[in-house]
């Protein structure tokens, strides 16, 4: 019945996106999308495929190849090769010293691209995930900021009211324009910014030209930074050991490259050809070829030992520089990894602390609105000492609401700094498996135009 389920809403999530529709995607439905279709997946499912073959390959230089070739003419004079009308041969590899090490590098090779794909799904996941996380934290802001905008509109009236009435000033009422006109271009640029997040998520899931909204509901609980940082004793990343792997590839086939002199190479052979000389002049200057037609076989194993190749020893000392390069540059790699890793760490602490600070002057924005109001109640009924205003409740929830929206704001970039820590620690999967267990959410509506 899960499976229907899900089939069922994959369905109706993929004839809305055909239709040119505004949809809204959970977070697990477009994590799955661009582990599917994501350019960089596909890039790195084919480099794995190719390691694969090259893998295979060092195994099947043993299985013998078989070939056939046939030809029939008209020969005069001396003849230039055995007249053969048709031959079967076959060859195969028995031994070489490096070959051993060839296998051992190409398996090396293989890990590598298997952990460069697993390095790549990592930052697909992260890039989807961030994606999401921004799109829905502007989505919450730009509710805030519409209700925003609609205190700054009523402030502008209940200003222009008290002008009018000669109990404002001009100067308070460009002040209440100006703080209604910048909130709303505030709104475009947000909008712009939703826009341009939409379409890049649509991009990375592989269905472009899609309004696409976030559910807030389809996000799971995000780990504290303390979790999510680690105790630094993590392994390295996949993309770490995708580089220590591609090294060691390099040096197993360096080593091998330095084994070629001076040692035996053993290959097998065998040949089956048809000859035949009645269309040349072969007996003629071979008598002693008896008959026009013969079969000639051979079977054979043979030996070779290179003596002196100073290009295979060039070759051989560029296999070796290339392997020392690639592991320095490896550890030259995990030291920027580690490092950057320590600085996330760091930075995260502090935009943790300027979210709970955030949080605060939110608090108490609400606090101060909250006096506004019971003081306006109160002076409903009483007519002496200071009495607010409803143009003092206008700015008081103004000052709420940028203050929440400056909450929102902060709270992604912790959320932000959270999922790149569990990238680089090695548990944004962990953290992603907890999705599945909640519901689906998706929903698609036509577009209207």
């Amino acid at each position: 019945m899960r499976v229907r389920t899900r089939l069922a809403t994959w369905f109706t999530m993929l004839t809305a996106f055909a239709a040119g529709a505004s949809a809204q995607i959970s977070l697990g439905s477009a994590v799955d999308l661009a582990l599917r279709s994501d350019p960089r997946v596909k890039m790195s499912e084919a480099t794995v495929k190719k390691a694969q073959a090259a893998l295979n390959e060092t195994y099947d230089v043993y299985i013998p190849t078989v070939n056939a070739n046939a030809g029939y003419g008209q020969g005069f004079g001396v003849p230039t090769g055995l007249p053969t009308v048709f031959s079967l041969s076959s060859d195969s590899f028995l031994f070489n010293f490096s070959q051993r090490d060839n296998i051992r590098a190409a398996a090396s090779g293989l890990e590598s691209a298997q952990l460069a794909l697993r390095e790549t799904r990592g930052q697909v996941e992260e890039d989807v995930v961030v994606t999401y996380l921004n799109l829905d934290s502007d989505q919450r802001r730009e509710a805030a900021m519409t209700q925003e905008y609609g205190f700054a509109m009523r402030l502008v009236s209940i200003v222009q009211d008290r002008l009018n009435a000669g109990q404002d000033t001009r100067t308070e009422l460009l002040r209440a324009q100006r703080t209604a006109k910048q909130i709303q271009l505030d709104q475009l640029n947000l909008e712009d910014e939703i826009a341009a997040l939409s379409d890049r998520l649509s991009r990375i899931i592989g269905l472009p030209d899609n309004q696409l909204t976030a559910v807030s509901s389809s996000i799971p609980a995000l780990p504290s930074i303390q979790v999510a940082a680690g105790n630094g004793s993590e392994p390295d990343s996949a993309g770490i050991q995708s580089a220590v792997a591609s090294a060691r590839s390099k040096q197993e086939l360096a080593f091998g490259e330095s084994r070629y002199r001076l040692r035996p190479q053993v290959s097998f052979g065998f040949n089956y050809s048809r000859i035949d000389t009645g269309q040349n002049d072969y007996t003629t200057y071979y008598p002693d070829f008896k008959g026009k037609s013969q079969n000639a076989v051979s079977v054979g194993i043979q030996v070779q030992i290179p003596i002196y190749d100073r290009k295979h020893q060039d070759q051989a000392s560029e296999a070796t520089a290339e392997a020392s390069r690639a592991h320095f540059a490896t550890e030259d790699q995990r030291n920027q990894f580690l490092e950057g890793r320590f600085k996330l760490r760091h930075s995260a602490a502090e935009l943790a602390a300027h979210s709970d600070l955030a949080e605060i002057d939110r608090d108490l924005a609400q606090e101060q609105l909250d006096a506004v109001l019971l003081q306006l109640s109160a002076a409903s009924g009483s007519s002496g000492g200071q009495q607010m205003t409803p143009k003092d409740e206008q700015k008081a929830r103004l000052d709420e609401s940028a203050r929440t929206i400056d909450l929102l704001n902060a709270q992604f970039q912790v959320s932000q700094a959270e999922v790149n820590l569990l990238r680089q620690t090695g548990r944004l999967d962990d953290w992603l498996k907890t999705i599945s267990a909640m519901p689906e959410s998706v929903t698609a509506s036509p577009v209207t135009h």
